[in-house]
């Protein structure tokens, strides 16, 4: 089957709220409710320790909702709507600098790259970033993740964000890939599925990766509310150890292993496809091999931040990260 979404599949896709993934509804299990930036392939160690039941294993009957935005993803967990969130770590520093007490703490990074590409209208084989010049991409939200590591390509390509192409920021998030094809745009910014969706549909060829060029960036990890982390520290621990399972298991199988593993949590894709796709990230060295946050990757994060222009003061490692729990899941 191939990835033929019209824009309101596309848009369904995205707007999942709850991809159901708690198949044992023990009493013994401990309710947690994990909200996730988007529902991409690119989180697939998260998904593969879902459908292997690591979870459950380690005494967690998890909720998955799909919030759509780390600004979303946030606010979800400040207001008590989500225990856990997992998103770009940004946001716990925007969250840390409004003076907030009961700020977010990050505890186990699984991303080390980004993991969006760059799609083109049209094959262009010898891609360099030069070639934006002069041309509109469909971007991300201002002070995101995906946006500012894009930023900070270009950058370093000798491009100026604001002046040397257009880059369109009015579209939601996960929604640019429906709205490319008619948009007049000439390249957009994807995560897959949907980079794959539109070379499937013949309305795009990705051109370069983001997280390739970009080296590695602490992308996306989990994060609690300090209140949560000192009342359940066995939930956080518990959690952690599924999700270095999950990153056990997608560093040693093959992207069809992966594949075959994740696919209900991607029905509307083929397992072939999929397979494709796992494939691309493993080769770029997407995932890390523990889920320890290291200071010189927040250091790097806080760079982007200053870079641009998102960041008033730089803050304190030791408050917004703890490896106490990725640790010990590691050792």
């Amino acid at each position: 089957m191939n990835l033929n979404y019209s824009a309101a599949a596309m848009a369904a896709v995205l707007a999942l709220s709850l991809a159901g993934c708690s198949q044992n509804t023990s009493p013994d299990l401990t309710p947690v409710t994990l909200n996730e930036v988007a529902h991409s392939v690119f989180y697939a160690p998260q998904y593969a320790a879902i459908e292997l039941g690591y979870f459950e294993e380690e005494g967690i009957d998890l909720s998955l909702v799909n919030g759509g935005g780390a600004d979303k993803v946030m606010t979800a967990m400040i207001s008590g709507d989500a225990d856990i969130g997992f998103m770009g770590s940004e946001a716990s520093i925007y969250v840390y600098q409004e003076g907030s007490e009961d700020y977010a703490v990050n505890f186990a990074q699984l991303t080390q790259r980004a993991g969006n590409f760059l799609v083109s209208r049209n094959p262009e084989p010898d891609f360099q970033w030069a070639d934006l010049k002069g041309t509109s991409v469909l971007g991300g939200r201002a002070a995101g993740m995906p946006q500012m590591v894009f930023e900070y390509i270009l950058k370093k390509n000798g491009l100026d964000p604001k002046t040397d192409l257009s880059i369109d920021q009015s579209i939601s998030f996960g929604l640019t890939a429906a709205a490319f094809p008619d948009s007049g745009a000439d390249y957009t910014v994807e995560f897959e599925p949907f980079a794959t969706a539109l070379e499937q549909q013949g309305q795009g060829y990705v051109v370069a990766s983001l997280g390739v060029d970009s080296g590695y960036v602490p992308y996306t990890a989990y994060s609690a509310k300090r209140s949560y982390m000192e009342e359940h520290p066995e939930i956080i621990q518990g959690f952690t150890n599924a999700i270095q399972r999950g990153l056990e298991y997608v560093n040693s199988h093959s992207a069809e292993e992966i594949a075959e593993v994740i696919h209900p949590q991607f029905p509307e894709n083929d397992v072939s496809t999929l397979a494709v796709i796992v494939d691309r990230y493993k080769k770029q060295d997407t995932w890390k091999t523990d889920a320890v946050f290291t200071k010189d990757s927040f250091d790097l994060l806080q760079n982007i931040l200053e870079e641009a222009g998102e960041l008033d003061a730089r803050v304190p490692y030791e408050d917004l990260v703890t490896t106490e729990f990725a640790e010990k899941a590691a050792g």
